[in-house]
Order: structure tokens, then C-alpha cells, then sequence
């Protein structure tokens, strides 16, 4: 079989994916297996693939095919998320395009609009995660607003409505004025913003003005001079000793001349400030937990568009901002505003419109959540659910016991809608549907003359969150069916693969479901990765122009590449600061692999010759390498540690199999290589192709079907992994020190600038078992040595080093550096000097000696003996060159 000299990543991308999906390799049904399951984070319909996608997909890819190489019935199930708010603002921002305004469509007009626009382009990003490689079950895809999804949430809502655990009611949520709807708290993002402070004077009531008594005003400090309207009181610390003359006092609003009182509570901070805090319960979530405490009146002075109410009195119709700069003139017209600050201030913005969130009293509907929470909280306490990396886990308990109540309604259109039906003078029934709120509706009111007709359903829809919340559950139906086949066999899922930053609003609800309604975990284990932004730390966007087009990134560097370099650099729970010198790294890895392959295939075999002893030295040390990686592989995998079991299989194949194990037992130049060292070398790539597959699928799956000849069916990824053996600990610490003895010689080679086809002789001290080991042969070969033997005194004019406890000679004459090497020794001296000292400070510490582990003494025993030879030897070199020099 003839191998080109180049890999093609999009060739075998396009081939192997292809053949893949013909075989259905993907696929999974119910069998006697155990079952591996991982329900995809499923991004938004209204998407395109992005940076964050390839990190979270890749590492999903990696667990479901490592998984699948173990045996196991892999069911990875892809889905896309309705996304109401986004998805909406797509739709009305295409019929505005159009010349179509929302308001002008009746709901079901609008309806017909937003499934074509999802029609045509709800698939994009999921046929996308093929291009990566994505080894999803296809023919399971799913979508939150699919009519199994669709009849499960509204089923869920009506059942934990009659479990009294909905309510509707006035509270304050997030509210973005342009797309209209309240917003949870993960769709609004925060950052500082360049501000004004305006220090605004209040008259207190019952004084004269006067601008030469400062005593008859107050100052408080506002960023939102336009919410001054709506002021019912002003606060400060009741330990605020400045204030204390205020009690039972009240001031007059500016603008409006409305009198409130002045109350004290601890939430007030007197440092920031003039220490006073206008109170406005309707536009702060903390100004109505002060009213709620002090029974403040709430005048809400916005409408739902972000202009001001007629409760504002002043500037009615006018937008919030514009309002501000009005407020702003009338408070110096009126000479109340004392003056303004340059300011820093965290801004609150709409994730999906950008518009700047306003905290607003309104009705919706909330989910309680105090007692649904607590199963789910013990579960991660008590290592049901396992979070990765665990510093998460304190995370987790301190949002879970601080919970509050779920709104779970938007006032939207696309979205699961509220199966709640209005009759009469607004009482309303909860059903999943209209016939059945009726039957309700009769049997509640007596009123056995009333028609669907006389029903009005809710206008809101569920938040976004309430269709995902029951993700792992409704992907295999088990709401409407809970006894199916599906659900029996495939719940709980595995895994959960997701960012920090929805550990609450998405990890902990889907939790929470799990056990309401499915009586036990969705998942065991969930990962936690971190955010991909650039050099400069800055999360990808489009807006900022630091993100790359992954698509563009894969024809590039080939899907395997892209993969790679998206992991070398994302330990767990951290960000990865991407650069494209990580995908880089991927393609050169890949063809390091392709390369290393190309040159075994190139040997001319003989089978008439035997095996160098050397070869079947390098053999065993390199079987041994392979056990110590694929123990350590695993390990990671089950810490899921992604990218250090990456790293293991890295280092594995370039410094080991490619730097070392090939360097040994390549052919000398147009010489044949034996049958055995070729088989035992082939062996070993389809061992490291196996390892590697999960991280690199294309290119292994290229490998491995040049290997030999497979059947038409045959797949690297249904093949086993390799299994470790019993690592022989004597072999590994022999390699390990002959290869740091060829090390050191190729430095001396360097050094003095002699050729590697000159021989150099190597000797070592009489009485020392260096030349007994199984590794001289490879020594020998690799250093270029003529004479590998013991000596009874060191040579004239050798360059010596030192691996393990043994010196070694190489006679330079003439060529050496004295000087160098007395500098040299010196420093080696110092840092073994240096490191016996902290071994005898152990040693010297009862408690240590008196409480560690026998064997852990017993191993800085061993460091003590071997360290004080090392000086030994270095002390006796450094005499005799000193010697040499008199």
C-alpha cells in the first residue's frame, strides 16, 4: 500500500465522515451494552459555530469516542435551543427589512414567520459540528420547540402549578426596554462604563432654602438623575452619626416637590458617596427590598419601551436617556444640583439586544424554588453529581442555599406559550389546553355557560430556560412517556460538558428537574471549561474582531489540527487564550504523525536477518512507556483532565516513539530492517493511533486503515484501546538514565564541536555496574561510542558528567575547557549541596520521620545516600582538575 507523501486533512475529513455516517457508526439504540450519554449543550437555533462551540463540541467528541473505543453503546445526542429572545429579534429585524412591522401581524402571522426563518436556518450550525468531526447520533436530533419538547413544558408548567409551586405576581426582574420582555440574570451582562455622579441636593421639609445653611439639605449621590421622579424616600446608616438629626424628619424631591420621609437601614454604605441613597423601590431591585422593609410607596416612572410613564409627572413620552439630560437642566435650574463626578459604573446590558437593563416592577410568572432546590443541592454535596474542577463545588452551594424564585415568563411571541386561560374579570385556570382550562374553568366558576370563546390564553411565553431545564429528560421523552425504552436505558446521562457561567441558571436547574421528575440524577458528572478569548484576554466577539471563523481555521489546519490546539491550552475550569499558533501546533503534530508513519513504510524489510539487539531493547523500553502513558492517560480521563491525557499521548508519540524508539531502531543508511523490529514498530503505531483517535479522529482513522488490510465495516473507532500492562520500574529507570547518558555525550559533542561520525570512547569507574545494563547497546549506537568499558582512574583530559550515582569519562585531550568544566562542577556542586540540605531537613524533622509513610522515608533515605555520593564524586573531579591546573 503506497502512502503520499503529504497528509490531506480535507480529503480524509470529507472521506472518513462520510464513511462513518453510510456505516451509522454514530448511531445508538437500546442494547445489553452499558450506555454512554452525553445530550449536547444545544446552541442556539439562531447560531453560527464560534470558538466556544469548537472547545465545548471537541471535548464531547473526545469523551463519547473514547468511550465508544471502550466498548460502551455511545448515544450523544444533538439538539438546537429555540432561543426566544434572540431568535425573535432575527425574525423582526428580517420583516422590518421587509417593511413589515411585528405590531402589524396578528401572533399566528408572526408564528408562520419565525418557523420559516428556523426552517431555513435552524441546521446551519449543527451541519457545522460535522466539519469538526462531531460524532453525534444524527437521527436523534432534537429542538426545544419540537412538539415533544413543546407538549413536555407545557405538561411540566401545569404540574407544578398544581403542586403550587408557580405563582403569578408583581416582582422585580431584569426588563430590556427594546426587545420588550423581562430577561434572566445570565442574559445580562455587566461591565464598568464611564459614568457621571450627580450630587443632588434635597431640601429637608419644613426648612427655608437657603444656600448659606447647608444644614437645611441633604446631598445624595446618583448615576440615574431621572429616576429622581420616582423617589418615595431617602436613607442612610442608622450608625451614620452625621445624619442623626434627621430622625423623624422628611425632604422634598426636587422636580417634583413630593415629600418622603428619611428612614435609616443598614444596607446603606457611609462610604460611599455623601452617604445618603435616594430610594426609588420601582427601578432597584436593593431600593425594593428597602421599601418592602419600610412599607415605601412604589411609583414606577417607565413604560415598557424605556420612555417615561405619566407617574413621572415630568418628561412623559420621553426615552430614559433623553429624560436624563432634561432632569439634568432642571436640577440646575432649580440650583439643586451641588455638582458632578467622573465615574465608573457597572452597567448592566441585554446579551441579546445590547440595550441597557432596567430593573422593573412587573407582573410575571415565578417558579419556587427553595424546596425544589435542596435535592439538588445535596447531590453535589454529597458526590452524587461530581463537579469538575471541584473548586466549582462551593460555587455551586453558595448560589443553591441564596436561591430565589424562577420568573420564568417573556413577553414574547416565540417560545412555548403559558397554558394559562383568562376568563371573566382576569381569574384564570391552568391547563394544557384550551378544552381542558374550559372543563376547569366551568367546574371553578359554575358557570356552565361559558365557551372557548370567552377563554384568553396568557400572551408570555416560558423563558428560554424552562424548555432546557429538562433537557436530559425530554431529549428521550421522558415526561409524556416516562416508562419508554429510551428513557429506562439512557437516563441518567454521563456527562454534562458547559462553561462556569451557567453552573446555576442552566447545571443546577436541569438537576432540580432531574430529581422532581425523574427521581434521581440527570447526569454524574459535569465539566466545566473555561471561556476562549484572545492574547488580551478578551472574550471572543464578532463587534471586537478577535475571533476567528472556525470553518475558516479547519481548511486551514485540517479539523484534527484545530482540535489539538484547542486543548493544549484548556486545562480545566480556566480560560484558553487562543492563538493561531495553537492550531498550528495541531496540523505540525499531525504531520510529525504522518511522517514518523511515512518513514517505517519506507524500509526495505528482509526477512532472512535478525533483530539488533538494540531494536528489541528499544522494544521493551518503549512497551514499558506505552503501559506508564496509557495508566497515566486513563487516570486523567477519569479526572477528566482532557488536555493533560492529550498531553501523555503528545509527548508519547514526538519525544518517545518518534525522538527515541524510531531514532533506535531505524536501518542504517539503504540497509534493510528486520521483520521483527518492523512488526513490533507497526504494532506500536496502531497501539498510538488507537490513544490518540479521540483527539484526532481523521487523520488516525487514515493511519490506522493503511496499517493493514480491514474489512469493509472495520473502524479505528469502534476498535479497543490499548491496555496496560505491568510496568517493569527497572527498565524505565535503566532508559531513563542511557538516555540522559546520550544526551550528555551528544552535549559534549557539541560543545567541543566533534563530528557524530567521529567515535568518542566512554568509561566509566572500575566497580560500578554502568556497563552491565541491557541499555549499553543502545548507548553505543546512539552515542557513536568505540569503546564503552570501566577504567581504574579517571583519563587525562576527559570531560566527565554524572546520571545517577555513576561519573562517566570522555577523553577530549587538548580540545577541553578546563575553566568550563571547573564552572560547570561548581554549579552542579552547589545544587546538590543545596538539595541535600532540604533531605536532611526532612530527615532531621521527628514528626516527619516518626509519622510518614515507611516508604516515603524510606525514598529520602535513598535521596540522602545518592545525593552524598554525587558530592562525592563532583569534590574528587573538581580536586583533581584543580590539581591539573597547578
Amino acid at each position: 500500500m503506497n502512502i503520499s507523501s503529504k497528509y490531506d486533512p480535507a480529503s480524509a475529513e470529507d472521506k472518513w465522515y462520510k464513511w462513518w455516517m453510510d456505516l451509522g457508526l454514530f448511531k445508538s439504540v437500546p442494547d445489553d451494552r452499558e450506555p454512554y450519554v452525553i445530550t449536547i449543550p444545544p446552541p442556539n437555533v439562531t447560531g453560527v459555530l464560534h470558538m466556544g462551540h469548537m472547545l465545548n463540541n471537541t471535548i464531547q467528541d473526545v469523551l463519547v469516542r473514547r468511550e465508544r473505543m471502550n466498548g460502551k453503546n455511545v448515544c450523544w445526542v444533538p439538539g438546537t435551543d429555540h432561543a426566544s429572545i434572540a431568535t425573535e429579534a432575527k425574525v423582526v429585524a428580517k420583516l422590518k427589512s421587509e417593511g413589515i412591522e411585528k405590531n402589524s401581524l396578528t401572533r399566528d402571522e408572526f408564528l408562520k414567520h419565525a418557523w420559516e426563518w428556523t426552517d431555513k436556518h435552524g441546521g446551519i450550525i449543527l451541519e457545522q459540528l460535522k466539519s469538526l468531526g462531531a460524532s453525534c447520533d444524527w437521527d436523534r436530533t432534537l429542538f426545544t420547540m419540537d412538539e415533544t419538547r413543546y407538549e413536555s413544558v407545557i405538561k411540566v408548567f401545569v404540574d407544578l402549578y398544581r403542586k403550587d409551586l408557580i405563582y403569578r405576581g408583581v416582582r422585580m426582574i431584569n426588563w430590556d426596554p427594546q426587545a420588550g420582555t423581562a430577561v434572566s440574570d445570565e442574559e445580562v451582562n455587566h461591565s464598568e462604563e464611564d459614568s457621571q455622579l450627580y450630587y443632588v441636593n434635597y431640601r429637608i421639609a419644613g426648612e427655608e432654602a437657603s444656600s448659606a445653611d447647608a444644614g437645611q439639605f441633604i446631598t445624595i449621590a446618583t448615576t440615574r438623575p431621572e429616576t429622581i421622579l420616582g423617589d418615595t424616600a431617602v436613607c442612610v446608616n442608622p450608625a451614620d452619626e452625621r445624619y442623626t438629626y434627621l430622625r423623624e424628619k422628611s425632604v422634598i424631591v426636587p422636580m417634583v416637590n413630593r415629600e418622603v420621609p428619611i428612614i435609616f437601614d443598614n444596607y446603606v454604605d457611609p462610604e460611599f458617596g455623601t452617604g445618603c441613597l435616594k430610594v426609588t423601590p420601582a427601578h432597584d431591585i436593593n431600593d425594593y427590598e428597602i421599601g418592602l422593609r419600610h412599607k415605601l410607596p412604589v411609583i414606577d416612572i417607565f413604560n415598557d419601551d424605556g420612555t417615561l410613564s405619566k407617574e413621572a409627572v415630568l418628561f412623559v413620552g420621553t426615552d430614559r436617556f433623553e429624560a436624563r439630560k432634561l432632569a439634568l437642566d432642571e436640577l440646575e435650574k432649580l440650583g439643586a444640583l451641588a455638582r458632578t463626578e467622573e465615574y465608573k459604573n457597572k452597567v448592566g446590558r441585554s446579551e441579546r439586544t445590547n440595550a441597557i437593563i432596567e430593573p422593573k416592577l412587573s407582573m410575571q410568572w415565578f417558579l419556587k424554588m427553595d424546596k425544589l432546590s435542596k435535592p439538588a443541592l445535596d447531590a453535589v454535596l454529597n458526590g452524587d453529581v461530581n463537579i469538575h474542577p471541584p473548586k466549582y463545588k462551593n460555587v455551586y452551594r453558595h448560589w443553591m442555599e441564596n436561591v430565589r424564585d424562577w420568573c420564568v415568563s417573556r413577553q414574547l411571541w416565540w417560545g412555548q406559550r403559558i397554558p394559562a386561560y383568562y376568563y371573566n374579570n382576569d381569574e384564570f385556570v391552568v391547563a394544557e389546553s384550551a378544552e381542558k382550562a374550559l372543563e376547569i374553568a366551568k367546574s371553578e366558576s359554575g358557570d356552565q355557560n361559558l365557551r372557548i370563546e370567552d377563554l384568553r390564553q396568557d400572551e408570555d411565553v416560558l423563558d428560554t430556560w424552562f424548555s432546557s431545564w429538562l433537557w436530559p429528560i425530554t431529549s428521550f421523552n421522558g415526561i409524556l412517556d416516562p416508562g419508554n425504552r429510551d428513557i429506562k436505558y439512557y437516563y441518567p446521562t454521563n456527562a454534562l460538558i458547559t462553561a462556569p457561567e451557567i453552573l446555576f441558571f442552566w447545571v443546577a436547574r436541569m438537576i432540580i428537574s432531574g430529581y422532581e421528575y425523574m427521581g434521581k440524577k440527570p447526569f454524574s458528572d459535569v465539566y466545566l471549561h473555561g471561556l476562549v478569548r484572545d492574547k488580551q484576554r478578551r472574550k471572543m466577539s464578532k463587534s471586537l474582531g478577535n475571533s476567528p471563523d472556525p470553518l475558516d481555521l479547519i481548511k486551514k489546519y485540517g479539523a484534527d489540527g484545530v482540535r489539538v490546539g484547542m486543548l493544549l491550552c484548556s486545562p480545566a475550569g480556566n480560560d484558553l487564550l487562543y492563538d493561531d499558533s495553537l492550531p498550528e501546533q495541531g496540523r505540525n503534530f499531525a504531520n510529525k504523525i504522518w511522517n514518523a508513519y511515512r518513514l517505517i513504510k519506507s524500509w526495505e524489510i528482509d526477512d532472512n536477518i535478525s533483530q539488533p539487539v538494540w531494536s528489541e531493547i528499544a522494544g521493551k523500553a518503549f512497551d514499558a512507556k506505552l503501559s506508564e502513558a496509557v495508566i497515566a492517560y486513563n487516570k486523567d480521563f477519569t479526572k477528566f483532565r482532557i488536555s493533560s491525557a492529550l498531553m501523555i499521548v503528545y509527548r508519547l508519540f514526538w519525544d518517545e516513539f518518534s525522538s527515541w524508539y524510531l531514532e533506535i531502531i531505524k536501518p542504517d543508511y539503504k540497509k534493510p530492517v528486520d521483520r521483527a523490529t518492523y512488526d513490533q514498530a507497526i504494532s506500536f503505531v496502531d497501539s498510538l493511533m488507537r490513544l490518540i483517535h479521540p483527539f484526532m479522529p481523521f487523520l488516525t482513522e487514515e493511519i490506522w486503515q493503511h496499517i493493514s488490510e480491514r474489512g469493509k465495516t472495520e473502524s479505528i473507532m469502534t476498535t479497543p484501546q490499548p491496555l496496560p500492562e505491568k510496568v517493569d520500574v527497572k527498565i524505565m529507570k535503566e532508559y531513563e538514565e542511557a538516555k540522559q547518558v546520550i544526551s550528555l555525550v551528544r552535549n559534549v559533542r557539541k560543545k567541543k564541536n566533534i563530528k557524530i561520525l567521529e567515535s568518542l570512547d566512554l568509561f566509566f569507574m572500575k566497580g560500578t555496574d554502568a556497563g552491565s545494563g541491557i541499555f549499553s547497546p543502545v548507548i553505543i549506537r546512539l552515542g557513536n561510542i568505540g569503546n564503552f568499558s570501566t577504567v581504574n582512574e579517571k583519563p587525562d583530559g576527559a570531560v566527565s558528567f554524572i546520571v545517577g550515582t555513576i561519573e562517566y569519562y570522555i577523553p577530549v585531550g587538548e580540545k577541553m575547557d578546563v575553566e568550563a568544566e571547573v564552572k560547570k562542577l561548581n554549579e552542579d556542586l552547589d545544587y546538590y549541596q543545596g538539595f541535600l540540605q532540604s533531605v536532611m531537613k526532612k530527615l532531621g524533622n521527628e514528626r516527619f520521620v516518626n509519622n510518614a509513610p515507611a516508604d516515603v522515608v524510606a525514598n529520602e533515605k535513598k535521596k540522602r545516600i545518592d545525593t552524598e555520593t554525587k558530592i562525592r564524586v563532583l569534590e574528587s573531579r573538581l580536586e583533581e582538575l584543580r590539581g591539573s591546573g597547578n
